[in-house]
Formats: structure tokens, C-alpha cells, sequence
């Protein structure tokens, strides 16, 4: 099965295959509203306004496993984020990236890339390591914000850590040679 393949439900609960974006380069990342890397929705934009164009296209996809940082419905959702970062990248439904009820999408992009490069000198994993937030399996997500790149034939070309920022070399590299 290929990433294509997959069902998702956009922010107002319609049903979209993921082939409806064949042919892009993407970045999915796993979102939230109330968390302490939710200003990234700034970077995430801009992103893809600058690239858009050149046949990128981000996809947020909400999740509410982390603490509960993404308690709000879809209509709450989609409004903090076009009130307060101007998103206008496609945001989808909340699913669930990790446990039993992971998403079909997660699954595939797991599988495909089961560790995120960590980002240098990036302190999160040691912040929530102490805070005993990490699970025992390394491939789940780590939090909210990790961003999968998805290259424009359908392959998994890159995990990133959430605290990778929008502006990191390496990130905008690989996106670059993407397009």
C-alpha cells in the first residue's frame, strides 16, 4: 500500500485520499494548539507560502496525545490557527500518531522512517526524558510538531524532532532537493 492510498479527513470532516496530493513534495507534521512549540504554525506558514508554488504543500494533522495540547474541537482548531498564525496550509481532523489507535497514515510514515533526526544541540528529548514523557519504543512520535518529508512520488525522505525549526539548514535542504 502506498501513501496515496490513504484515507484522511480534512478540518471540516471530509474524507480525502492522500493521492489528492501526488506529485507534491510534503511535509506532514502533527500539530497542537496549546503547546510550548505551537508558535512553529509562524514558521510552518511561511514555509509554505515561500514554497508552495515551487509544488510544496504542509499538511497539519492535529493530535491531542501529548499532554492534551490539542483539546479543542475541528471548528476551534482551525480558527486559532487562521486567528493567530494565518494558516492557510491544509489542516486536517485530529488522529492519533501513536498506540493502538494509530492512524494508517502514521503507521506507513513510521515504517518507513522509524527514527527523527535529532536536532544538534536540541534539548527536548532530555526535557521530556526528565520529565518521564518519552515511551520505551523509539519509533513512536515524540511530540507534537515532528515533521515527516514526503517526496513527490510518494517516498518517506525524512523524520524530523520537533524542535527542528522551520529555518534549520538541514530541514530546508532536504526540502529543497525535494522540489
Amino acid at each position: 500500500m502506498s501513501l496515496y492510498d490513504i484515507e484522511v479527513k480534512n478540518i471540516q470532516g471530509e474524507s480525502l485520499p492522500l493521492s489528492t496530493y501526488e506529485g507534491k513534495v510534503l511535509l506532514i507534521v502533527n500539530v497542537a494548539s496549546k503547546c510550548g512549540l505551537t508558535p512553529q504554525y509562524e514558521g510552518l506558514e511561511a514555509l509554505y507560502k515561500a514554497k508552495q508554488s515551487a509544488g510544496l504543500e504542509v499538511l497539519g494533522f492535529p493530535c491531542n496525545q501529548f499532554l492534551g495540547q490539542e483539546p479543542g474541537t475541528e471548528n476551534e482548531i482551525q480558527e486559532f490557527c487562521s486567528l493567530n498564525y494565518g494558516v492557510s496550509f491544509p489542516m486536517f481532523s485530529k488522529l492519533e500518531v501513536n498506540g493502538e489507535g494509530r492512524h494508517p497514515l502514521y503507521q506507513q510514515l513510521i515504517a518507513a522512517k522509524p527514527l527523527a533526526t535529532p536536532v544538534e544541540g536540541g534539548k527536548l528529548k532530555e526535557k521530556l526524558a526528565s520529565m518521564n514523557l518519552l515511551t520505551d519504543d523509539e519509533t513512536n512520535i515524540m511530540w507534537n510538531f515532528e515533521k515527516f518529508l514526503v517526496g513527490r512520488d510518494g517516498t518517506v525522505l525524512g523524520r524530523f524532532a520537533p524542535d527542528t525549526t522551520l529555518d534549520n539548514p538541514a530541514l530546508l535542504a532536504a526540502i529543497d532537493a525535494a522540489l
